[in-house]
């Protein structure tokens, strides 16, 4: 399954006519690039809350500002098809740790869980139903210092993997194993300290396939995560306690 993204124009255009239905522990899966118009932000910005206004307000970059309306928007866009509701009626919070989770279930289903994960100029947004989900996306940049940063937050295991790894290889691997450990970290609702509680057992050449893992003592619960097929430059990760079903929705789907 390669992962599609759709504009977040059309998305945010159709959020009304079509609902979606999710079974029990499934996963759906949605993918939207950030390039929007101004009458597409500004529906977004309409639908936000006011924490997510102030959040996006302090961001320096006019392009990250943006980006980031667009991404929490189409997430209400999206959210509002499986709820029945309108987008400014998705009402969300955040845990302690910072994990957002709908306040209310409105309309047709209980229960629904979901994940952003937002990079450059796309999205990726989990949905989940009686589980916790976790979702990663990453745009792979060959400047960042992949050396560095897995010696100091990988286990020795995967930083020896990374390091075998051919150099111009080397950055899509780190990316895999940050995705996988990322979407595990954002599922379980804790954060970037519980890095090095998660180790990841990649195999070679392998982009859409579930891998093997060992959780340590912050994950109570038995979690799975899955690496996910995206086009060239991108790498993406899903997690959750059952990941049997696992589908991307879109609108052609619908």
């Amino acid at each position: 399954m390669l992962i599609s993204f759709q504009s977040i124009d059309h998305l945010t255009d159709r959020y009304i006519q079509n609902s979606v239905s999710l079974e029990p522990h499934a996963v759906h899966l949605w993918g939207i690039e950030l390039e929007g118009s101004s009458g597409c932000a500004e529906r977004c910005l309409e639908w936000l809350d006011e924490a997510e206004r102030q959040r996006a307000s302090r961001l320096v970059r006019e392009q990250d500002r943006r980006h980031y309306v667009l991404a929490h928007g189409g997430l209400r866009a999206i959210l509002s098809r499986y709820l029945g509701v309108s987008p400014c009626e998705v009402s969300l919070g955040r845990t302690e740790a910072g994990k957002p989770f709908l306040t209310k279930d409105a309309g047709k289903q209980a229960g629904i869980t979901f994940n952003l994960s937002h990079a450059h100029t796309r999205a990726l947004v989990a949905i989940s139903n009686a589980q916790e989900v976790g979702v990663d996306l990453e745009w792979v940049r060959s400047k960042v210092d992949v050396v560095n940063l897995s010696e100091r937050y990988f286990s020795p295991s995967e930083h020896t993997v990374i390091m075998r790894t051919a150099e111009d290889q080397r950055a899509m691997t780190f990316f895999r194993y940050w995705v996988a450990k990322e979407a595990l970290l954002k599922a379980q609702g804790i954060g970037l300290q519980g890095l090095s509680d998660c180790e990841i057992f990649l195999e070679p050449d392998r982009a859409d396939m579930e891998v093997r893992t060992r959780l340590g003592s912050r994950f109570p619960n038995t979690l799975r995560v899955r690496l996910l097929l995206c086009d060239k430059g991108w790498t993406a990760a899903v997690a959750a306690q059952r990941l049997d079903s696992v589908m991307q929705c879109g609108l052609e789907q619908q």
